[in-house]
């Protein structure tokens, strides 16, 4: 696969640089198994694992068994394994490939198929028209420029009737940051991108592109819920993860194509 451009390699080389580092959204989840994840459904699992956290809403969950499913910018490892143990048949998109390789690893350890494409989320290349019946995306949304370039490659690959589930940062609080005593926003409202040392292109999307992306592309808007990345923790250390989410909450949409 030939990179799109400097965004698409620097970003890919970002996350090849954590699946070596263990970063913990590379890292496959083998321990999760089929009565775990029914019992997250059905509401009925009390606490909730931090992987099943973020599986939200349940609602497209339900009656996948049998269903094509395309986790797009979702390598890993994590969201195909709940699709897998559930019965659909997954394909994951990713533009890295030690991430791609967590899935390989992830099917075979628990036994289900799944077909690994390295591609560019804003351009699908190898995943034909009409193909699936869900596309779920977790938070990769801010490694790109342009919602919309996603979103007609999403309407395209789903099928009449298919959903299309994707969350975003409160754009608000996308550049939120610990500073010894509370959290500050770092970067005006007005500025969308930061680009780090690191070389990483990490961007804010605003609430019109976010929502009038979808109607432009003739998806509809089934379902908005808030939740944040991370399990809220007040009482873990300030500036971490868990201590964030109680101040920095996020949405999934599901959106539905037209039959």
């Amino acid at each position: 696969m030939t990179e799109r451009d400097a965004i698409a390699t620097a970003n890919r080389a970002h996350w090849e640089r954590e699946v070596e580092r263990n970063q913990g959204f590379t890292v496959p989840w083998l321990d999760l198994d089929r009565e775990t994840i029914h019992q997250y459904i059905a509401d009925e699992l009390e606490p909730v694992p931090g992987s099943l956290f973020v599986m939200y809403p349940t609602s497209v969950l339900r009656d996948v068994a049998g269903k094509d499913v395309l986790c797009l910018a979702a390598g890993g490892g994590q969201q195909s394994t709940v699709f897998g143990l559930l019965g659909a048949r997954v394909t994951c998109v990713d533009i890295t490939e030690g991430q791609l390789e967590g899935d390989r690893t992830a099917a075979a350890h628990h036994g289900y198929q799944v077909d690994a494409i390295r591609a560019d989320m804003r351009d699908l290349v190898g995943v034909g028209d009409s193909s699936f019946d869900l596309v779920y995306q977790g938070p990769s949304m801010s490694w790109i420029p342009e919602v919309r370039e996603v979103y007609a490659e999403v309407a395209r690959a789903l099928r009449p009737g298919g959903r299309y589930r994707v969350d975003f940062g409160n754009p608000a609080n996308h550049f939120l940051e610990w500073d010894g005593e509370a959290y500050r926003i770092t970067q005006p409202y007005s500025e969308r991108l930061f680009h780090p040392e690191s070389g990483l292109y990490d961007y804010r999307h605003y609430m019109g592109d976010i929502f009038n992306g979808l109607f432009a592309e003739g998806l509809s808007i089934r379902q908005v819920e808030e939740r944040p990345y991370a399990q809220p923790d007040s009482n873990a250390a300030p500036g971490s993860w868990h201590h964030q989410a109680c101040y920095h909450v996020g949405f999934a949409i599901v959106a539905e194509k037209s039959a």
